[in-house]
């Protein structure tokens, strides 16, 4: 099978130019290449960080069209580095990954990082492998929270940003202000002299330009492949020392096994040479062979024969070698440093399905195959923590947010898992003198003026402090609150309803701070089935003046399933199946044409976020529901006479 590339990707002048279009592939659908990465004369490694939906995915996807990544008549998706369904879907960078273009001979190793702090472990680790950044900012909305978590990451090791304001040509677009606000940003983050004096530059990403200055001729995006060559330093290593990289993303293949991809800090390496990998100890965690060596060409891995210093390369041959480790030639005996991860914020309980429909859509509903999913899926993230509960039938998992737990549950749901989850709590700490310290968050909302007095309300009820209120103009205001992670569980749908879905809302994790006291939690009760079967529209119209129904006719219900919220603040126990009585008389009139409100439909993160202390959210491959812990409305009874009686 014959793999054609553009020929313009290598220098035909050089006497030893292969042309790509006679690459091979191999069964495992790999491309197979001489080794033609000595041939570049220099190498620029690069990042680019920006907020979700800042356009810096769709902005890489022009980047490789126009230095001839893919021929001129092939068929090419948008968003092409988010490669998995979930971030298509969601249109957000979820993994970190690397792709390679070739500029005026010269390689330019880009990583896409994800835009939202859940996925922060990602974006501090793939920093480590770069020279340079990218800012990219919206020029409307200028900088956001997780704008302001990647910068700081950046600044912190002494990358010199160079600063995009992208979607310029946006109606509502303020290039001139945004910028003032990148530098206010730029020095509230303690920049150095160096890092103030920043480039800028002026984009369309989706429309594939940029320029110097705005009044500048609008063609294509030159002027950025030109500053990054000129702005980023090229690696600095020493190529005769022995090899070292150091391992900053982990992935598993069903034929290589586990690829450690990462940067290559000295030397040289070639295929079957011996390695060892170290941990941040300077222990030895096992040693081996590097069965594969694969660096990067537009968006697809080559396998090559040597990688040299200052590249970005993946790896295969090893078992046990993970994130942080460093993979070196047996002569080194000292690790790479590596910035370490910041820890978990929140954690959920996953434990099996034991609902009366359990094992009807999933195929994988026991424990031990949560268990094994679950630890691998740790191996591979270190922003995930895995442990078991006593009784080994439910796990405890933490993460940095919400979106983060609720993207892998969609995960596992949709490799065919029945689970069932708790509500979020956030993970507590304790300092040297034994006080209870608690997650904070930094909170962006951006709210119509007319709103910004009941979400003040709203926050000041959930132990939030406002540290910032500013018009941001157009009838908005922009307020910064500083809020327990906790108060924030369950406030998105909230937040939405209040506003009348025109909020923006945005956090990050800012610090940990003492204990801020007890925070009420839902203020409705919930409506609960009694009975199993099929719900009724005779029994829903006649019920939904009670509150707002979670379910529609033919719906499949059981026995302490919640199908709906209650319009008070108690739990109501109804009957959603039953039916109108039948008579043989037939009504003249009387009878009324039922008219059902449409169900209040909610995604995974926010079933996750509303439920209780004493419920769980039910997960399978086709069906989300939320339940009682406790299906027996008796057993239930009695529990809440016993809390009762032990406060």
């Amino acid at each position: 099978m014959l793999l054609f590339c553009q020929e313009n990707t290598l220098d035909k002048t050089n006497p030893f130019f292969i042309p790509l279009n006679i690459v091979r592939t191999s069964r495992k659908n790999q491309a197979v290449m001489p080794n033609i990465r000595n041939f570049m004369k220099e190498i620029r490694n690069i990042a680019i960080i920006a907020h979700v939906d800042h356009g810096k995915t769709t902005l890489i996807d022009t980047l490789l069209k126009q230095c001839g990544t893919f021929r001129e008549n092939q068929s090419v998706d948008e968003r092409v580095m988010d490669s998995n369904d979930l971030e298509k879907e969601r249109g957000i960078t979820i993994l970190a990954k690397c792709t390679s273009i070739k500029w005026n001979d010269i390689r330019i190793n880009i990583v896409d990082t994800p835009g939202h702090a859940d996925f922060g472990g990602e974006v501090e680790r793939v920093l480590s492998m770069v020279d340079g950044v990218i800012l990219l900012t919206d020029a409307a909305e200028g900088p956001m929270p997780q704008t302001k978590f990647v910068l700081a990451k950046a600044l912190a090791q002494g990358l010199r940003p160079m600063v995009i304001i992208n979607k310029v040509d946006r109606p509502d677009g303020r290039p001139d202000e945004v910028v003032n606000e990148v530098f206010d940003l730029f020095v509230a983050l303690d920049a150095k002299d160096e890092q103030l004096d920043f480039p800028i530059l002026y984009a369309s990403g989706r429309n594939g330009w940029c320029v110097s200055n705005l009044d500048d001729e609008r063609k294509d995006l030159t002027p950025l492949l030109d500053l990054m060559v000129s702005h980023v330093d090229k690696p600095e290593v020493d190529k005769e020392a022995p090899f070292s990289m150091l391992v900053t993303l982990l992935e598993s293949n069903s034929f290589l096994g586990r690829i450690l991809t990462g940067r290559v800090y000295s030397g040289t390496a070639n295929v079957n040479m011996p390695i060892k990998a170290i941990d941040l100890n300077g222990e030895v965690v096992e040693t081996g062979r590097l069965t594969k060596l694969q660096t990067f060409a537009g968006i697809e891995r080559v396998n090559v024969d040597k990688v040299v210093a200052g590249d970005i390369v993946s790896i295969a041959g090893l078992a046990k070698a993970s994130v942080a480790d460093t993979i070196a030639d047996a002569s080194v005996t000292k690790p790479i440093a590596s910035t370490p991860i910041d820890p978990p914020t929140m954690a959920v309980t996953i434990s099996v399905n034991d609902s009366p429909f359990a094992g009807q859509e999933g195929t994988k509903v026991t424990s031990r195959m949560i268990r094994d999913r679950l630890f691998a899926e740790a191996e591979t993230n270190v922003a995930i923590t895995v442990t078991e509960t006593d009784g080994k039938d439910a796990f405890e998992v933490g993460g940095r947010g919400e979106l983060q737990l609720g993207v892998l549950i969609e995960t596992m749901r949709r490799e065919g898992f029945e689970l069932s989850v708790s509500r979020p709590r956030v993970l507590l700490r304790q300092d040297e003198s034994g006080a209870t310290l608690e997650p904070i968050e930094e909170v962006v909302i951006d709210v119509d003026d007319e709103y910004s007095g009941v979400v003040v309300e709203k926050i000041s009820q959930r132990k939030g402090s406002m540290t910032d209120m500013r018009s941001s103009g157009g009838g908005k205001t922009r307020i910064i609150f500083l809020v327990p992670s906790r108060g924030l569980i369950g406030y998105q749908g909230e937040f939405l309803t209040d506003t009348r879905g025109t909020g923006v809302i945005n956090r990050i994790y800012h610090s940990h701070e003492p204990f801020k006291g007890e925070i009420g939690g839902r203020r409705n009760g919930v409506l609960i089935s009694t009975d199993q079967g099929e719900a009724v529209g005779y029994a829903l119209f006649n019920l939904q003046e009670r509150g707002i129904m979670y379910v529609k006719p033919q719906d499949k219900v059981y026995m302490g399933m919640i199908v709906g919220e209650n319009s008070r603040d108690n739990d109501l126990e109804i009957n959603v199946l039953k039916g109108k009585q039948l008579t043989n008389v037939r009504a003249s009139g009387t009878d009324e044409a039922i008219r059902l409100t449409p169900p209040k439909l909610m995604t995974l993160e926010e079933m996750i976020s509303y439920i209780g202390e004493d419920e769980l959210v039910e997960v399978t491959p086709k069906t989300l529901r939320l339940r009682k812990r406790e299906l027996d409305p008796n057993e239930r009874k009695k529990q809440s006479r016993l809390k009762k009686a032990a406060e």
